[in-house]
């Protein structure tokens, strides 16, 4: 799955441990998710979309193989 998520964190000056605190997971679990290795949960991705105030769509985007 792609995301704009290393983008979003960047245009909002927050760290990846910034980031994992405000939604609860950990710093690993967001290097992950940026990087492609893992995708987020659906409440972990409601809360990213809550944070970032945007659609879960506007942030991830589902890739077939």
């Amino acid at each position: 799955m792609k995301n704009r998520l290393k983008v979003l964190r960047a245009e909002n000056n927050y760290t990846q441990e910034d980031l994992a605190e405000y939604i609860g997971v950990s710093r690993q679990t967001i290097n992950a998710i940026e990087k492609g290795k893992f995708d987020p949960s659906l409440p972990t991705a409601f809360r990213i979309s809550k944070l970032f105030k945007l659609s879960i769509e506007d942030i991830f985007q589902f890739e077939e193989n």
